[in-house]
């Protein structure tokens, strides 16, 4: 069995895994990742009891009892980069024995629910809706690195925004976990969310900085596929959906629609949304 090196997974002095600043019994199976390390706060105080906290950079860490359930949230800060070492660490706490580094014989998988905000790319999704992501749209080229398999379809639909998009690589689609799916679905809108590798010229927006492709948000929100339509701007779901169907876990994105960009229109109350959101997944994860 190989062995992992000390250059390969990095270990604190205290035997936890690098960026996260974790030990495997300081998370649960039932996990809530969030970009903005603030929104880790407004969920944890809904917990019961606090059984352990954690800030290492941006991924603050809060462990706890909500009725009688024990759970995870964690920030990740924004992008796919960041849920590459969120989702490789976290699998290393479940999956590697730390002391020996090796992989552990039995796998065990969890649960992870990313609540997020998003900005609608149909004219018809409100601001304030609630978007549960079936599918994650990466235009960004992390997976390119990764020995990732797609289905007939994905690759059908990636190799066509490639083309209609004039872009320099097939975007990669990831799928979300059935099981979540179904526990969810009665509670959020379905979507197709798209994620991007930044948050200005990658979603259309020219500040300034001229953009490569002028066009870009009317082909985007004109694509469609045999009935697939884009719904949703953000950057992360993609990559958290392909890291978990690679490493055998469970991963749902739900989505606080802030902004609608066909119709130029933001919320003006962003946080009620958020919290709906919140107290959704907490009562039904």
């Amino acid at each position: 069995m190989n062995k992992f090196s000390e250059a390969d997974l990095i270990l604190n002095s205290d035997g936890s895994v690098y960026h996260l600043n974790l030990k495997p019994h300081n998370v649960s199976d039932n996990i809530i990742v969030v970009g903005d390390p603030g929104r880790v706060y407004r969920i944890s105080k809904h917990f019961d009891q606090i059984e352990f906290e954690m800030n290492k950079r941006e991924f603050i860490t809060h462990t706890g009892m909500y009725k009688g359930k024990l759970i995870t949230v964690m920030s990740t800060g924004m992008g796919v980069d960041n849920i590459e070492i969120a989702m490789i660490e976290l699998d290393a706490l479940f999956n590697i024995d730390l002391k020996k580094r090796i992989p552990k014989e039995e796998k065990r998988s969890f649960n992870i629910i990313r609540i997020g905000t998003s900005g609608a790319i149909q004219e018809d999704l409100k601001v304030g809706s609630e978007v549960l992501s079936e599918y994650g749209i990466g235009m960004d080229n992390l997976m390119l690195y990764y020995a990732y398999d797609q289905t007939a379809f994905e690759s059908e639909i990636g190799n066509k925004l490639q083309k209609e998009l004039s872009l320099p690589f097939a975007p990669y689609l990831s799928k979300c976990s059935e099981v979540l799916r179904n526990k969810f679905i009665d509670h959020f809108r379905p979507g197709n969310t798209v994620t991007s590798p930044g948050f200005y010229a990658p979603q259309g927006r020219e500040i300034r900085l001229k953009v490569q492709n002028p066009k870009f948000l009317d082909l985007i929100t004109r694509f469609n596929h045999q009935g697939f339509w884009l719904t949703n701007f953000e950057m992360e779901t993609a990559a958290l959906y392909a890291f978990a169907n690679m490493l055998g876990h469970h991963a749902i994105s739900i989505n606080a629609i802030l902004g609608n960009r066909a119709k130029g229109t933001f919320s003006k109350n962003p946080y009620k949304t958020i919290d709906s959101i919140i107290l959704k997944v907490l009562n039904h994860i």
